[in-house]
């Protein structure tokens, strides 16, 4: 697994495998969003199993399950609530990390930081959010 670091608060990455806690841990991660659905890919760990694994090393865990294209107010709120009550650093993750940047920025956009910093700093940790640059621009900031 590879990581991603978006902001010095969060990073992101693919799946995220029991196994790979420990490694998270000793890089100081504190927090865990699991934004990937149960059921999504066979062979993906479930989540009830990750949280368990998380709590094991005394990393705080919150399942926010987003289907790929289906953000809501809700997940997007829940994603910006996790991130101000979780201790940082947090670790979120999806399939590839795409989703898990994508509510980085609806998040940080309605926290009104200016879309270009928003695509940069995606683009810089490997995420081309480009195509939702439209959407952002409504929302909030343009530079």
């Amino acid at each position: 697994m590879q990581s991603h670091v978006l902001t010095t608060h969060l990073r992101v990455s693919g799946q995220v495998r029991p196994e790979d806690l420990p490694g998270l841990a000793d890089l100081g991660v504190r927090s865990l969003i699991n934004n990937r659905p149960d059921g999504e890919e066979n062979g993906q760990p479930e989540h009830a199993a990750l949280e368990t694994a998380a709590r094991r090393l005394g990393i705080e865990y919150r399942y926010i399950p987003v289907v790929p294209g289906q953000w809501t107010r809700d997940t997007v709120d829940a994603f910006a609530r996790a991130l101000d009550e979780m201790p940082a650093p947090v670790h979120a993750f999806c399939r590839s990390g795409m989703r898990s940047t994508t509510m980085w920025a609806l998040q940080a956009c309605a926290m009104d930081m200016p879309v270009d910093q928003i695509l940069r700093t995606a683009a810089q940790a490997g995420y081309d959010l480009s195509d939702m640059e439209g959407r952002l621009r409504e929302m909030g900031v343009s530079s």
